[in-house]
């Protein structure tokens, strides 16, 4: 049996309208289904397993959704991969998962020749999807065919996307938010237009046409920051990610005064829109995460306990659309949850007016234009480069991107450290959104009241900078 996504996907709408890009290129129906079917016999031809995790190169083409749907068809699992990704990020992703094949378009490439340990947590997945952890090292979401249809049915509801609309997604789908609004696109038979590379004159191209627009906010704080294009035909916004704030949410009324906008929170881990603030809950709702969308529930706690009305503690979220688990991680997929509710490490507030206020983070991950970045990754990454003793990375807020990376390294005895050049030792190394921003050099890590390197310390020393 073929997993749900595939069903819902190849059985229902699918064949009714192209897929485009901004840059020119379309798949017709048919040939969405001819590209999946051919991925599928390949697939089954080099005798690839049920459950087994397929890589497929992603960059927003229209030939990447028939890739997509061909892995599920095969009923193996798809491990979404940016066609930009560092090669040695891939060959550490291919490590994780042990994958044999490799899917770009409709070829399929053998990378290994061992078949991969059967493992339960991929029983019936649809999606094994890399974010940043904690401990620097990306953790494998592994999502289910059934939990996330069934998400999807949730915002079907939620959003209303009609058969005629036209739908604008420049978010990568690497990422959940891209994911399930190309994929509920593709169910509902409307027109889905993929952006490539985010940039304003693409973004202005496609919103001539575009009745549903979706990006986080930093993107939309790049396309409103001069004249703000056209969009003659917009009805709905959606936006997540990172923090919406306010005066960017006027800003988006303004540009759009007739498009309704749904600013949607939610984790990976958690199948994505967990909390909503709908049109119906605006203006007030700004600057919050909304209430709790269909079949969730939350608590705010501290200690395992719900704290008092009012009081800050970390949002907790229950929800039957959630992950199946961290890929060949047990005990980190049994200490993300307490009681059956997933520990978000977001400090969160209810106001009295049953709206949920996000104060902070119990973690230090970057939210960098709405993607989230481990900084102990990058600080791992610099160490090893030969001329730096030490380096600690931090974000630091910015009215654009939301956050920016910010690093401070401390040059090995005798090295002189040239910024420019450890940028592009950087860039050959890892992806473009994970590289500093801004380089301070100084002679040793900025350290806290006992003596520790204190992330929190690089905020300060850029504020004293003015940088």
């Amino acid at each position: 049996m073929i997993g749900r996504l595939a069903y819902l996907i190849a059985y229902a709408r699918v064949a009714d309208r192209a897929i485009e890009s901004t840059s020119g290129e379309r798949e017709e129906p048919l040939a969405i289904m001819d590209r999946a079917g051919r991925v599928a016999e390949a697939l089954l031809a080099r005798k690839v397993a049920p459950d087994e995790p397929v890589h497929v190169r992603i960059g927003n083409r229209p030939t990447d959704l028939g890739a997509l749907l061909g892995i599920w068809l095969a009923r193996a699992v798809a491990v979404p991969v940016h066609v930009g990704t560092a090669a040695a990020t891939v060959d550490r992703l291919r490590r994780r998962t042990q994958a044999r094949f490799v899917v770009d378009g409709d070829r399929v490439d053998v990378v290994a020749d061992a078949t991969p340990p059967e493992r339960a947590r991929l029983r019936d997945a649809a999606l094994v999807i890399f974010t940043s952890g904690s401990t620097g090292e990306p953790k494998g979401v592994v999502i289910g065919h059934e939990a996330f249809a069934e998400k999807l049915a949730v915002l079907d509801r939620l959003l209303g996307l009609r058969e005629d609309d036209n739908v604008l997604v420049p978010l990568h789908l690497t990422f959940i938010f891209g994911l399930w609004v190309s994929l509920l696109t593709l169910m509902k038979g409307a027109r889905l237009v993929l952006v490539p590379k985010f940039s304003g004159e693409a973004i202005e191209r496609g919103l001539q046409c575009a009745t549903v627009f979706a990006g986080v906010p930093s993107m939309f704080r790049t396309l409103l920051a001069d004249i703000a294009p056209g969009a003659p035909h917009l009805r709905t916004i959606l936006t997540g990610g990172e923090v919406l704030p306010v005066r960017l949410a006027e800003r988006m009324r303004q540009f759009a005064p007739r498009a309704a906008i749904y600013d949607l929170y939610g984790l990976t881990e958690t199948g994505s829109c967990d909390f909503c603030v709908s049109p119906a809950d605006q203006p007030s709702g700004f600057g919050t995460i909304g209430k709790p969308t269909a079949g969730v529930t939350y608590r705010i706690a501290e200690g395992g306990a719900p704290v008092a009305a009012g009081a800050t503690g970390e949002l907790q979220i229950r929800t039957p659309f959630g992950m199946l688990g961290y890929l060949d991680d047990p005990q980190l997929t049994a200490a993300s949850f307490a009681d059956g509710y997933f520990k978000t490490g977001d400090l969160a507030r209810r106001r009295p007016d049953g709206f949920i206020e996000l104060v902070g983070r119990a973690k230090d991950i970057i939210s960098r234009g709405g993607v989230k970045i481990a900084p102990l990754e990058i600080d791992n990454l610099l160490a090893e480069h030969p001329d730096v003793a030490a380096a600690l990375c931090a974000g630091v807020a910015d009215e654009r991107l939301g956050e920016v990376i910010h690093a401070v390294v401390v040059p090995r005895p005798g090295a002189h450290l040239d910024t420019a050049a450890l940028r592009d030792w950087m860039l050959a190394r890892t992806e473009r959104y994970k590289v500093p921003d801004v380089f301070h050099v100084r002679d040793a890590l900025p350290a806290g009241a006992t003596g520790k390197a204190d992330r929190r310390a690089i905020a300060g020393l850029v504020a004293v900078e003015g940088r």
